[in-house]
C-alpha cells in the first residue's frame, strides 16, 4: 500500500517531485541570513543553575567580570617616557570608543605613597602616575610593590602592564534576559497562562535578536581594538584577553569550521565516491542530496531562530555524512540488482531498491534519532539543542534520500554494467573467514576490549583547564597564558561571606543607653561616621579574621592575585603610621575617604551596609594540577572548619564555579544519556527485529563501540567536555546504522537455506560492502575536524572517526559471531 503510494507520487511523477523539492529549498534559502551562532557565556553554563542567579546578583552589586584585558609588554623600559607616551595614546584611543565606559591602567589609578599621604591629604585630589606633583621614582616602586597593583596592573618583573577595558552597562540586554528568565523559572513550578506563554515567546524572540545585535557590536568593537593594538606593536608586544574576546574569537572559529569543514566534507565525499563507484552519477547525486539536507536544515534553524552553539556547531558535518550513508546503501543495493537483473528497466530497479532498503533505512534513522534524542535528558541547554537539531536534520535527510535522489535517478537510464574488481569484498571476506576459523580469538579479543573499556571508563575525568581548549598559536591561548603567568591568574573566583544569622536577630536596642563613640568627634552614627558601629565587618574586631581569610586564599597554589578589604585596609594603615587601627580611626578614615577611593578600594570588597565581604581572586589556568571541584570544596571546608565560619555564611561564585557546575553535570548527564539511549535502542530493536534475543544480540556492538570510545578517553586522559559528552550518543547512532543493516540482511539470507554460516558469508559480501563504504567515508570525513583551532572540535573529530571504525569492526565480528552461535531465528 505505502510502496504503491510512493511509486505513484515519486517514481512515476519525478518532475513534479523535483519541482516541489526545489520550492522547499528556495523557501529555506529565504531564512539563511537569520541563521545565527550563540557562543555567549550564558550558553556555556547550566540554564537553571542557582549559582548562576547568585552570580548575576553579585555582579550587579559589585561590578561585572565581563571586561577586556590588554597586556602591554614594551620592548624597552615600561616606565620610560617613550613607553608611557605610547601607553597614554593607546589608553586615550581605547577610552574614545563609544561603548567603552572606562579604561583602568597604571596611568589613572590613585597613588597613596608617591609621596606618602596623610589622612588629611586624602581629602584632596589624589595623585596619578602622570600628575606633575607625583614623585616618579616612588610611583614606579608603588605600582610594582603595592598589593593593589602588583600582579594586577604590573607584573612582578616590571616588564608587563595591563589595561582593563570596561564596557558600558547594557540595561536593555539585562532587563530582557531577566524578564525572560523570570518566566522560565515560573514555568518550572507551574504552567504559564496563555498571556504569559505569549509574553515568554515575545521576550525570547526579542532577547535573541538583541543579543545577536550586541554580539555583532562587540565583535566590531573588538576588531576596532585590535586595529588600535596593531598601531602600537612597534613599541610593545600586545595581547588581548577577557570573556568578550574569547566569545568573539570562538564565534570566528566556529564560523570557520562550519564553512571549511562543510566544504571539506563535500570534497572528501566527492573524492571517496569517485574512488568507490567510478561513475559521475554515484558521485554527484549523493552529494547533491547531502547538500540539500544541510541547506534546508540551516534554513529551518534560521526560520525558527534556533541559535547554534559551540556544542551543536558540527551538526552540518554530521548531517552531510549521515545523508551520504543513507544514499550509499541505496546505491549498493541498486548496483546489486542491476547486476542480478540486467534486463530490468530503471523504474523497476529503483522500485525494488526502495522496497528492500526503506525498512532498514527508516529503522536506522529512527534509532539514530533515539540516540541523539537521548541528549535531551541532560540539563545542559546546548547539548539538549544539539540533540533536537540532529533529530530534525535526520528526518530531513531521510526525506531527501527517498525523494530527491530517486526522483533524479529515475529520469536517467540504468547505469552501465561494468565488471570491476572490488577490493572491498576482499576486506569483508577476511572478516567472515576470520570469524569462521578463529571464533575463540574473536571472543578473547572482545573480552580484552571490554576490560580495556571498563578500566578507561573508571578513569574518565572532567577536571580540564579552559586554556587547553585552544591551540598554542591562537591569541586566546597566548593572552590567557601571559595574563596567567605575569598578571596573577585568569579565571575569576569570588568568595562572598555574610554575617552569621544571629547578627541580624540581635536586639536593636541592646546598646541604646551607650553613647556612640563617634558622637564625641562629630561622627553621625546613622551615616558614614557610625559605619563601624553598624557594620559587621568594617571594625577593628574583624580585621584579624579578614586577614586570616585573605592570607589563606593567597596561600593556595591554584590562586593568583587575591584582592579584598584586607588589601585596602593594610594599605590605608600606612596613613596611620602602621599603627593598629581601632574603631575610632576606622570611623574617621571611612568618613574622610574621598568617594573616588571608596569606589575603587572599598566598594568592590564590601557591601554598602558593611555586612557582606567579597574576596575576589583569579585562578591559574596554567596550573597543571588544577581541579576546580577539589579547589572549591577545599576552600569551603577550610573556611567553615579551620576558620570557624558557619556554612551558610560562605558562598563561592564566579566563572570558576559556573564552569565547574557545568563540568560536574557532565558525569550525571553522561550516565543519564547512556542509560536512556541503551534502553531506548533495546526497545527499538525489539520492535524492529521482532525478537528479544536478536535485539539483545544487536545491542552488544553498540555498547562496545560507545564504551570503547569512553574507555579510550579515560586511558589517554582526554577530559569530558560539552562536546565530547555527545560522543557516546554519536557512537551508538553510528553503530545502530551498521547493526540494523547487517541484521536485516542476515535475516533475509538465513531464511533462504537455513545456513547460518552461509548467511554470514553472503551478508559480509553484500551489505558488508555498504557498511565499509559508509564507515570509511565517515571516518575520513570527521578526520578533517583535526584542522580546527578549537581543541574540543579536534577531539570530537578524532573520537567520532574512531567510533565509526570501532562500530564497523564490532558489527563485522562479534555481531555475526553471536548470530551464528546463538541461532536466534526460526528457519524453515
Amino acid at each position: 500500500m505505502l510502496l504503491h503510494l510512493y511509486d505513484r507520487s515519486v517514481l512515476k511523477h519525478p518532475v513534479i517531485t523535483l519541482v516541489l523539492i526545489t520550492l522547499i529549498i528556495a523557501f529555506s534559502g529565504l531564512f539563511l541570513s537569520r541563521f545565527k551562532l550563540d557562543i555567549s557565556g550564558d550558553s556555556l553554563v547550566l540554564e537553571h543553575d542557582k549559582d548562576l542567579e547568585f552570580y548575576r546578583t553579585i555582579n550587579a552589586r559589585y561590578g561585572t567580570d565581563d571586561y577586556l584585558i590588554i597586556t602591554y609588554s614594551p620592548h624597552g623600559d615600561l616606565f620610560s617616557r617613550e613607553t608611557l607616551a605610547d601607553l597614554k595614546q593607546l589608553h586615550d584611543d581605547l577610552a574614545a570608543i563609544d561603548r567603552v565606559e572606562s579604561v583602568v591602567s597604571i596611568l589613572n589609578v590613585p597613588l597613596l605613597e608617591s609621596p606618602p599621604l596623610s589622612l588629611g591629604d586624602m581629602t584632596e585630589e589624589l595623585l596619578t602616575l602622570l600628575h606633575p606633583d607625583t614623585d616618579f621614582e616612588l610611583a614606579q616602586k608603588e605600582l610594582q610593590n603595592s598589593p593593589l597593583y602588583r600582579n594586577r596592573l604590573v607584573g612582578e618583573d616590571g616588564s608587563t602592564t595591563a589595561l582593563q577595558v570596561i564596557f558600558k552597562h547594557d540595561t536593555t540586554y539585562i532587563s530582557l534576559r531577566d524578564a525572560r528568565d523570570h518566566l522560565r523559572e515560573k514555568q518550572l513550578d507551574a504552567p504559564l497562562t496563555k498571556e504569559e506563554q505569549q509574553e515568554l515567546g515575545q521576550l525570547s524572540s526579542r532577547f535573541k535578536k538583541y543579543s545577536s545585535q550586541l554580539t555583532e557590536q562587540e565583535a566590531r568593537d573588538i576588531a576596532t581594538i585590535r586595529t588600535l593594538l596593531d598601531q602600537h606593536r612597534h613599541q610593545a608586544e600586545l595581547h588581548l584577553g577577557g570573556v568578550p574576546m574569547i566569545i568573539s574569537d570562538m564565534i570566528g572559529f566556529i564560523r570557520h569550521d562550519i564553512r571549511v569543514f562543510g566544504l571539506g566534507a563535500i570534497l572528501i565525499m566527492l573524492a571517496l565516491l569517485f574512488l568507490i563507484f567510478r561513475h559521475p552519477r554515484w558521485v554527484f547525486l549523493p552529494v547533491l542530496t547531502a547538500i540539500a539536507t544541510g541547506f534546508v536544515t540551516v534554513g529551518f534553524l534560521g526560520l525558527v531562530e534556533w541559535r547554534v552553539t559551540v556544542v551543536s556547531s558540527n551538526f552540518l558535518s554530521l548531517l552531510l555524512i549521515f545523508s551520504l550513508s543513507l544514499t550509499i546503501h541505496l546505491i549498493v543495493r541498486y548496483l546489486e540488482l542491476r547486476h542480478d537483473q540486467p534486463e530490468a528497466d530503471q523504474h523497476q530497479l529503483l522500485l525494488e531498491t526502495i522496497k528492500d532498503k526503506t525498512a532498514p533505512c527508516f529503522y536506522t534513522v529512527l534509532t539514530t534519532i533515539v540516540a541523539f534524542g537521548s541528549l535531551v535528558v541532560c540539563d545542559i541547554r546546548p547539548v539538549i539543542d544539539f540533540g533536537w537539531i540532529m533529530v530534525i536534520g535526520l528526518l530531513i535527510a531521510f526525506f531527501f534520500t527517498f525523494t530527491l535522489f530517486p526522483a533524479i535517478l529515475v529520469l536517467l537510464p540504468p547505469s552501465p554494467l561494468t565488471e570491476q574488481k572490488d577490493r572491498t569484498e576482499t576486506i569483508t571476506r577476511f572478516f567472515s573467514r576470520f570469524i569462521d576459523r578463529h571464533p575463540k580469538s574473536v571472543v578473547t579479543i572482545t573480552l580484552m576490549v571490554i576490560c580495556f573499556s571498563l578500566i578507561g571508563v573508571t578513569r574518565l575525568s572532567v577536571d580540564n583547564r579552559f586554556i587547553d581548549y585552544f591551540k598554542k598559536d591562537t591569541e586566546i591561548f597566548q593572552g590567557m597564558y601571559l595574563i596567567d603567568t605575569k598578571l596573577g591568574g585568569t579565571t575569576p573566583l569570588d568568595i562572598i561571606i555574610d554575617p552569621p544569622e544571629n547578627f541580624f536577630a540581635q536586639d536593636a536596642t541592646e546598646d541604646e543607653e551607650e553613647e556612640p563613640f563617634g558622637d564625641a568627634f562629630g561622627l553621625d552614627t546613622e551615616t558614614d561616621g557610625g559605619f563601624t558601629a553598624t557594620s559587621y565587618w568594617f571594625n577593628a574586631f574583624m580585621l584579624k579574621k579578614i586577614d586570616r581569610i585573605h592570607n589563606y586564599l593567597d596561600s593556595l597554589d591554584e590562586t593568583g592575585k587575591v584582592l579584598s578589604l584586607s588589601t585596602t585596609l593594610n594599605l590605608l594603615k600606612k596613613v596611620n603610621d602602621n599603627k593598629i587601627m581601632d574603631n575610632f580611626f576606622m570611623a574617621v578614615l571611612y568618613k574622610n575617604l574621598p568617594q573616588e577611593v571608596k569606589e575603587s578600594m572599598i566598594a568592590p570588597y564590601l557591601s554598602d551596609d558593611g555586612n557582606q565581604l567579597r574576596f575576589t581572586l583569579r585562578v591559574y589556568e596554567t596550573n597543571t594540577t588544577l581541579h576546580r571541584d577539589d579547589l572549591i570544596k577545599t576552600i569551603r571546608t577550610h573556611l567553615t572548619t579551620t576558620l570557624g565560619l558557619e556554612d551558610d555564611q560562605v558562598k563561592l561564585t564566579g566563572m570558576v564555579v559556573l564552569f565547574n557546575n557545568l563540568l560536574q553535570s557532565l558525569y550525571r548527564s553522561q550516565v543519564l544519556t547512556l542509560g536512556a539511549v541503551f534502553l531506548a535502542i533495546l526497545l527499538m530493536f525489539i520492535v524492529v527485529f521482532r525478537s528479544f534475543w536478536v535485539a539483545l544480540i544487536g545491542i552488544v556492538p553498540n555498547i562496545m563501540s560507545a564504551t570503547l570510545v569512553l574507555g579510550l578517553m579515560g586511558v589517554f586522559g582526554i577530559p569530558m567536555d560539552i562536546m565530547t559528552i555527545t560522543i557516546a550518543a554519536i557512537s551508538i547512532g553510528i553503530a545502530v546504522d551498521d547493526t540494523i543493516h547487517y541484521v536485516h540482511r542476515f535475516a533475509e539470507e538465513v531464511q533462504l537455506d537455513g545456513d547460518f554460516k552461509g548467511a554470514m558469508f553472503r551478508s559480509h559480501a553484500t551489505i558488508g560492502r555498504a557498511m565499509f563504504y559508509t564507515s570509511i567515508t565517515i571516518t575520513i570525513g570527521f578526520s578533517i575536524l583535526t584542522l580546527s583551532s578549537f581543541v574540543p572540535t579536534i577531539y570530537f573529530g578524532l573520537l567520532t572517526a574512531f567510533a565509526m571504525t570501532a562500530a564497523l569492526v564490532a558489527n563485522m565480528t562479534i555481531l555475526p559471531l553471536m548470530l551464528v552461535k546463538f541461532r536466534p531465528y526460526n528457519v524453515k
